[in-house]
Parts: C-alpha cells; structure tokens; sequence
C-alpha cells in the first residue's frame, strides 16, 4: 500500500502524516535505526509527525508490539492525526491486520515501505517490472488485506463460498501476472547477457560501483564519467542502472556501472526482482565500495553492502574502498595500502573532486594498459 503518490523530484501536495515506531529488541544502534527510519519515511514522501519507541524482549505474535503500547500508539496517532503508522520492522499479515483494527489507520512495515520508495524511483521499464515483481511476491503472503467487504472465515455452515473464491481467484490471477513478469524480465536478463558477451569479446573492464544508499555512488559516477545520473540527498536516489566508459590514459578500456544502492534488511524478494540487474557486481573485474566515511554507522553499512553482495554471489569479487566524503570526516585524500602494497582504499570527495585523480591512478595500476595483452603472449608462448 503506497504512503502517497509522489513521485521524484517534485514533492506531492498531500502528503501523509507519519507516526514512526522503533523497538529495539537488544541488538543495539536503536538511534541509527531510528534516524534510517526517518530518511526512509521522508524519502517515501511522508512528513513525520512523531515517534514512538520502546525495548521488547521478543515481537508478540499477535501485535508484534503488545497490547500495552499498541494502546500508546493508538492513542498517540489519534492525538497526532497521523495518517499512517510506520514499523521499523518486517510484519506477517496477521500482525499488520491486527494493528490496523487496534489503531484505525494504515499500518505499513519496513518491507513495504522500502518497496513503496522503489516504485517511486523506478524510471526504466526494467526497473518498473523489478520493482512490481517484488510487490507482487510481497502481496500474496497477504491477500487477506485486499477483500475486507468478503467473507474469509474458514468452511462452517453459511460460511463457504465467497470469500474464499475470491482469494483462489486473487492467487491464481497474481501466479499470472508474476509469471509474465518473470518472462519478461528474462527477456531484458538476456540482453544484458549479450552486451556483456560483446564487452568481455573487446577485452574491455567491468567496474561496478557498489554501496549503501546514499553514500554518493551517483555523484562520483557523475564525477568520473560525465553522466547526469540524478544524485540527491536521499535514500535510494536513483534505481537504474547506468553505465558509462570511463577512459583513463594510463588503463584498459573501464565500463563503469553504477548500481541500486543497498541497505540493512534489504527485502529478500526486492534482491531476486533485481538479480539480473545486480549481476553487473556479479560479473564486475573490479567493485569500487562507496562508503560514507563521514557516517557514524559506516562500519555497519559496510557489512550491510557485504551481506547482499554475498547474497547475489559477488562475495568473491575483488573491491577498493572508496572512502567518500572525506572532507567532511576529516580526513585528508589518498590511498590506503593493505601489507602486500597492493591498494585497498582510496580517500576522495566525490563533490569536490578532491582524491580523484588518486582513484584513477588506482584503476591504472590495477588494469595497466596492454597488461592482457601481455598475459595473453606469455600464456600462448
């Protein structure tokens, strides 16, 4: 259920007030959670109208927050007028149906709100099918909330029949359109295959940026290549992935590609929808990792990104750090060597420009120019 229908870059004129709700079941950095949950919040296009935490030792089943404070919540969104209550964590269906009887209002957890930020970022064809998979594979754990005005208790005398017809039917017409978009999508995978065929035939590198929302990756795609990629201070930016030849003097050929950026709790079913397209870190020579060096949680962000690269299969993938946004963390541009003297990080301001020419000294000496060629001569001598 989409939070409103704004859509990038200009702001909607209604948008929905927003009551957030943090709990923290003792894993720690609740205050970055909270702050992660607010940028998603705004970026879906809701202004927050206040926020609710609390410690749990464990969800309850039935109202993932218990009885006690969801009658807090209630009475803290009646007092708000708050439009729509925002959960930081993933909900199962019966959880979010019962919320929403106990506080009157739309409930939307942390899966759905992810998924309503992509479905207002999503610009190509290929990502708007991504994105819709994903939601389609998130509703049908869910039906029941799409039928209010139908029956669905279970058989019993007087009790078959609508009902659950109308679920059958909703199942089965959803198997068909998640068939057809699953086609579809295969179609596109097939043609990235081509063009990656006809790259690796002109021997020319694959370097993908990768990182967590926000860490700058378009702005330093920008900086690198020339593009206009839209680059923004928000969560999930840009969606599409878009790649450019990035020539350097002293370096192979290098097609650089600038990718979905990742975050903690990523959906599982978002990562599947958009395999075809991350398979540009897949099957990268090289991932340049974005890091907001300036973040407080930057250790945390960079094991996020680790988990969804390991999830996707590109764990064995060789990566530079590229710590971003140095200025403001303080810390002076260059290069960062691990004890092989082989270049393990570089320091830059993708805004200013400052570090990059490091960078690209960095690209030189990974992919020399006519190093394959010269691997190539060795190899068949």
């Amino acid at each position: 259920m989409p939070i409103n229908s704004s859509r990038r870059p200009g702001p909607s004129s209604a948008r929905d007030r927003a009551l957030l709700v943090e709990l923290d079941f003792g894993d720690g950095g609740t205050n970055e959670r909270l702050a992660e949950l607010k940028a998603l919040a705004r970026s879906a296009g809701a202004d927050i109208a206040d926020v609710v935490t609390a410690r749990r030792a464990k969800p309850d089943p039935a109202l993932f927050a218990g009885s006690g404070k969801v009658a807090e919540i209630a009475a803290r969104r009646a007092g708000t007028s708050s439009d729509v209550v925002i959960f930081d964590h993933a909900l199962s269906g019966a959880q979010q149906r019962n919320l929403e009887r106990a506080l009157d209002c739309r409930v939307v957890d942390r899966t759905s709100l992810i998924l309503d930020i992509f479905a207002q970022r999503a610009q190509s064809a290929e990502g708007k099918l991504q994105v819709e998979l994903a939601q389609l594979k998130h509703q049908s754990t869910r039906l029941v909330r799409g039928w209010t005005h139908l029956e669905r208790q279970k058989g019993g005398i007087g009790l078959r029949g609508p009902g659950e017809t109308q679920l059958e039917t909703d199942r089965r017409l959803i198997g068909i359109r998640v068939r057809l978009l699953n086609e579809r999508l295969e179609q596109l995978g097939r043609r990235r295959e081509t063009q990656r065929r006809a790259r690796r035939r002109a021997a020319v590198r694959n370097v993908a940026l990768v990182g967590y929302t926000n860490a700058g990756k378009s702005t330093l795609f920008n900086r690198l290549t020339g593009a206009s990629v839209y680059a923004a201070d928000q969560l999930f930016a840009t969606l599409d992935t878009t790649l450019r030849r990035w020539r350097l003097p002293d370096a192979e050929d290098i097609v650089l590609s600038d990718t979905v950026g990742f975050i903690r709790d990523l959906p599982h079913d978002l990562v599947a929808a958009f395999r075809a397209t991350l398979k540009e870190a897949v099957d990268a020579d090289l991932l340049l990792h974005v890091i907001d060096a300036s973040h407080d949680d930057r250790d945390l962000q960079i094991a996020a990104v680790d988990a969804v690269l390991a999830e996707i299969g590109a764990a064995d993938v060789g990566q530079i750090l590229v710590l971003n946004k140095c200025d403001a963390a303080g810390f002076a541009p260059g290069v960062e060597r691990d004890e092989y003297g082989k270049i393990r990080a570089v320091r830059l301001s993708a805004l200013t420009g400052a570090g990059v020419p490091e960078l690209a000294a960095a690209l030189a000496e990974r992919f020399p120019r006519g190093a394959r060629n010269v691997a190539y001569r060795a190899a068949t001598a």
